[in-house]
């Protein structure tokens, strides 16, 4: 899920940005490049840490700018099959709902929601059992377990269930 991992990023700066704060600015433009974004390969990058180390910048022939290697610790969230995640409903349709985990959005199936849970469609549409004590519509709070990912370049997306004992609204 959370993972605390070391990355390493080739930083290019513009030449007004040089002086006595060359380190802050590699840092804050490191911090508005990287947290938030997501790569296939480590997940969603949550939060910089810390900086291990800046090296050595290298002019970059005809263009001013220099790329200075930066070496970085940071907070990574990456879902795996198996996993159980609390979850808030986005939208709810009769193929079934998304829900988003944080900065994964998971889809459940309504082959994979409980069978005596109904659609019902209307201005707030929701799935709803017999007796009425569990709902789910938008904004519902779900527990899920992920049954399969699959990962972009950019995204990583997920199925889940709520089949199961100990899932579904909570």
């Amino acid at each position: 899920m959370f993972f605390h991992m070391v990355l390493e990023r080739n930083m290019q700066l513009h030449p007004r940005h040089f002086g006595r704060n060359l380190r802050d600015n590699i840092v804050s433009k490191l911090m508005k490049d990287v947290e938030g974004t997501c790569s296939g390969r480590h997940g969603f990058v949550v939060a910089i840490t810390g900086i291990e180390s800046i090296g050595k910048g290298l002019i970059r022939d005809g263009t001013g700018f220099v790329t200075f290697p930066v070496k970085y610790q940071c907070v990574a969230f990456r879902p795996f099959k198996g996993e159980i995640l609390d979850s808030v409903v986005t939208m709810v349709n009769k193929m079934g709902f998304f829900a988003e985990a944080g900065p994964v959005q998971i889809f459940v199936s309504n082959h994979l929601i409980p069978d005596d849970m109904e659609f019902q469609s209307g201005d707030m549409p929701n799935y709803i059992n017999p007796c009425g004590s569990m709902k789910i519509q938008k904004d519902s709070e779900v527990r899920i377990k992920i049954i399969g990912t699959r990962v972009d370049a950019t995204e990583i997306f997920c199925i889940g269930t709520i089949k199961e004992n100990y899932l579904g609204v909570m």
